[in-house]
């Protein structure tokens, strides 16, 4: 289960202005059946694995052992009828960018309601005591943004924090990632929107922030420059650390990631390209990559993560 998410081993790797870095292949899982996904969120329930990711109704796969996945029933049948009430330009069923963890005895799942270029968006929530069982109860919006915001309410990613306390975690492009605290009753915004991490090159491309905690610090994953274009997305994985889970977060060489830092984890390889939407659970990393030996289809991959004896996270 995903309570423990704070207690991964997470992923290294060199610093932005190196050019070696480790290849997405490092410590990697062989998948096989349909891994077809964007933004892929990742949990698993007692024998069963799940990962939800973007798409029609928000899509859901399943696995028996973590290898081998099959495609079940969507969470959305239909469109919420209050999205539109926040997000008018919303014409189909298009769920992005979801976020899944057990806490307090239930699954929750973030996701995000948007259209392309543009912050009028928000993030929803739905919950189930079963993933197996279904049942999803709609939970209603967490957060939102408009254009009068700096911020955009995407790429939600739920963190439980070493005292036991959640916090939400997002954001993508504007003035880059926030969080904010949450109630742990209603799993809602109960304080201040703090800003976390951001970017100036390449119009602020920074999304898909993940949060977590091992050994003392709090480790920021994020997603830098284009996702969403075949075998030519720029998509890279970098990190950060901190003390507090509020920042201010550092990478390997000390920037702060609040000046455009952020160590790369993984660019890629000549196979894999963009790699990006980064989910740690426990002692794995997922994320999304195109297939370049495949017409640039966009699969799930999933790797193990350790920590070095620096405490910094490598494959």
């Amino acid at each position: 289960m995903k309570r423990k998410k704070w207690l991964v081993s997470a992923a290294l790797a060199l610093t932005l202005v190196t050019t070696s870095v480790f290849p997405a292949y490092a410590a990697f899982w062989n998948l096989s059946g349909d891994i077809g996904v964007h933004d892929p969120s990742i949990i698993k329930e007692g024998n069963a694995w799940y990962t939800f990711s973007t798409g029609p109704g928000l899509q859901v796969l399943r696995s028996d052992n973590g290898t081998n996945w099959y495609r079940t029933p969507q969470i959305f049948l239909q469109p919420l009828s209050w999205w539109k009430n926040y997000v008018p330009g919303h014409a189909n069923n298009d769920v992005w960018a979801p976020d899944v963890e057990y806490f307090n005895g239930r699954y929750w799942l973030y996701y995000s309601i948007s259209t392309f270029g543009s912050n009028t968006s928000l993030i929803g929530l739905t919950s189930t005591h079963s993933i197996g069982a279904g049942q999803w109860r709609d939970d209603g919006l967490v957060i939102r943004s408009t254009s009068a915001n700096d911020y955009n309410a995407i790429d939600p990613n739920l963190t439980i924090d070493a005292n036991g306390e959640p916090w939400l975690s997002f954001g993508s492009f504007w003035s880059g990632l926030k969080i904010v605290k949450l109630d742990k009753n209603t799993m809602k915004p109960t304080g201040s929107v703090m800003s976390i991490a951001r970017r100036t090159a390449n119009s602020g491309a920074i999304e898909a922030p993940t949060i977590v905690y091992r050994n003392g610090y709090y480790y920021l994953f994020a997603s830098f420059d284009n996702c969403c274009r075949g075998v030519d997305s720029t998509y890279k994985i970098v990190y950060g650390r901190s003390k507090s889970i509020t920042g201010p977060y550092v990478d390997k060489n000390g920037v702060s990631m609040m000046n455009g830092g952020g160590t790369v984890l993984d660019a890629g390889n000549n196979k894999w390209r963009g790699p990006g939407h980064q989910d740690v659970y426990n002692n794995i990393i997922v994320r999304h990559a195109y297939d370049a030996e495949d017409n640039g289809a966009p699969k799930l991959l999933i790797n193990d993560l350790y920590f070095d004896s620096n405490g910094w996270p490598r494959y």
